[in-house]
């Protein structure tokens, strides 16, 4: 039978009188403890030691001996792994040894401080001095025993043996234990120390021996075959052969003995679960709370976004009283006053403010107006900046004609910046409402939404990988050389390129008649106009659809990201 440890709290022990000793044996493998004269201990245990971490709390516990599997829900042990007290059958880790003790005789029943009864403990043979006045100081210092006696366990039992007629007064004692094996001799009836030997070869070995054989038999289950079930194997089906060469032929042979000592065990095995399709209930409630989660993202969404609104009108009122307060200083004290607000100039806070207002129109979504438009184009400052644009050339110097060509490009440069801020802002603004949208939509049906965005990803990446081919037969179709299977060129031109042939045509033709009087006349010209306004045009596609399709892959990755982070909340928190 596999060993089972027993640890019940015994209710007894008041009724032993302090002359009763307690019998401790101190074994590498179990720890017994019991009163004398009985014949069997009361407490028995392994004699190790776990301290793993609570895995809600986090608070490490003390586990000594066997502990409960069912215990292990609440515990991890990953990171804790069982210590002994022992090293070869010496006991060397006394603070270990000490959450033994405290166990046993809390155990036995009484108080772990004071311990009223004389002790008897086993010790290995030949235990060194350092370890027994160790232990000693142990049990007279922390329990307050009265008396110690220590003795080893294999003299003791070839004693009791002896007094029974099983053994003579000369033997040899062979004591496997569990890391070591020790040989004593016994002359007259006394055990002979001098002449005793050891061998570092026990009950571990066995064990650890037979768990590699099953492992390299079973590798698929290396994980299931534990080093407690070979112990407990090696306890229920395996026994001691008196003659090991006779078994082993026995069993090289076959037959019906060696058929009745084979033994067939099976892991333990429990069937997967059986998972049938929803019920009507089920797809509701996982529809349910899919809905709460969804409004759950857009109540924080809009947390989000009011907690930025408020801050950005806070932000502006303060702006907006900071000038007023400007206004009213006198211009000597406006240096100094300046100062104190940390800004440069009045230019600096208008231009704080007109950037917080485009926030705050960006925050609560508004398109701009025509008002704001207008504020942005007209520059206060620009008569101060460009004094000389607005006076007529007659009235000017040579010098000043120089100075105002230049302040009408520097004039003219700043408002093709402001207008390509201007440009890139709406286009930000158009994309944000374009996400907006697309973030409703998918808040509203995931899966739709996500099939539609697949769909259209497709699409424009087969418009994109259609001009790159176009672009790539023209150039490989250059001159007289065309490909066999390719694209012809009318197939290949797209309709400004058409109209582009069409017009350097016509002015071929015309040319062809007689004498050539291409340029005499003003429109001769817009045809160049013209041929330039459709190559802007036809540069312009391709980055418009390469921009739409990265814009289209990024939502993508973004529905992705909140698709699966959905799936492990419902995993995580059912309900």
């Amino acid at each position: 039978m596999p060993f089972v440890s027993q640890t019940s709290l015994q209710s007894d022990y008041t009724l032993f009188s302090s002359n009763c000793p307690i019998v401790i044996d101190n074994g590498g493998s179990n720890f017994r403890i019991g009163w004398a004269g009985e014949t069997d201990p009361r407490i028995i245990f392994r004699n190790i030691v776990q301290r793993p971490r609570h895995k809600a709390t986090g608070e490490t516990v003390t586990i000594v001996g066997d502990h409960d599997p069912a215990l292990m829900k609440y515990f991890d042990c990953t990171r804790s792994s069982p210590r002994s007290a022992f090293d070869s059958n010496v006991v060397y880790q006394f603070e270990i040894m000490e959450y033994i003790l405290d166990y046993g005789f809390e155990r036995m029943g009484a108080d772990g401080s004071q311990v009223d009864h004389p002790v008897l403990i086993t010790e290995c043979v030949c235990n060194p001095v350092q370890s027994r006045s160790k232990m000693a100081e142990l049990l007279f210092e922390t329990y307050g025993v009265p008396s110690v006696a220590f003795g080893v366990d294999a003299a003791f039992s070839y004693k009791y043996n002896q007094q029974l007629g099983i053994c003579d007064k000369d033997g040899l004692v062979v004591c496997p234990g569990f890391t070591t094996t020790h040989v004593i001799p016994f002359v007259d009836g006394e055990p002979v120390y001098k002449a005793c030997c050891r061998t570092n070869i026990g009950g571990f070995h066995v064990s650890d021996y037979l768990k590699q054989l099953l492992s390299l038999k079973y590798p698929h289950h290396m994980s299931r075959i534990t080093w407690e079930k070979v112990e407990d194997l090696k306890m229920e089906h395996c026994y001691i052969a008196p003659d090991y060469a006779s078994e082993a032929q026995s069993f090289q042979k076959g037959g019906k003995e060696a058929e009745d000592k084979t033994r067939c065990w099976q892991l333990p095995w429990v069937p997967p679960p059986v998972e049938g399709l929803p019920s009507e209930e089920e797809i509701a409630r996982k529809a349910a709370i899919k809905e709460r989660q969804g409004q759950r993202l857009r109540e924080m969404a809009e947390a989000k976004r009011s907690s930025r609104i408020n801050e950005l009108e806070n932000e502006l009122q303060g702006l907006e009283f900071l000038l007023q307060q400007l206004g009213n200083v006198e211009e000597k004290d406006i240096a100094s006053f300046l100062a104190e607000t940390g800004y440069v100039s009045k230019q600096e806070i208008e231009s704080s403010r007109a950037k917080v207002m485009q926030s705050l129109r960006k925050a609560k979504g508004e398109p701009k107006g025509e008002q704001a438009e207008t504020e942005e184009k007209v520059d206060p400052s620009a008569a101060e900046k460009y004094p000389l644009i607005n006076i007529p050339d007659n009235m000017l110097t040579p010098e000043q004609l120089k100075e105002k060509k230049k302040q009408l490009f520097l004039k003219t440069t700043s408002e093709g910046r402001q207008r390509a801020k201007q440009k890139r802002f709406e286009e930000e603004l158009e994309r944000e409402r374009q996400n907006q949208q697309d973030e409703e939509k998918r808040l509203e049906n995931p899966e739709l939404y996500l099939e539609q965005l697949r769909a259209k990803y497709r699409e424009l990446s087969e418009k994109v990988e259609q001009r790159k081919r176009h672009k790539t037969n023209g150039n490989h179709t250059n001159g007289n050389h065309n490909l066999s299977g390719g694209v012809g060129r009318g197939e290949r031109l797209n309709a400004a390129q058409k109209e582009r042939m069409r017009l350097l045509t016509t002015a071929a033709f015309d040319r062809g008649k007689g004498e050539d009087t291409f340029g005499a006349r003003d429109e001769d010209w817009q045809l160049y106009k013209l041929m330039s306004r459709d190559n802007d045009d036809d540069e312009e596609g391709p980055d418009a659809y390469e921009a739409e399709l990265a814009r289209i892959s990024s939502r993508l990755q973004v529905s992705y990201s909140f698709y699966y982070f959905e799936l492990v909340l419902n995993n995580f928190y059912p309900s």
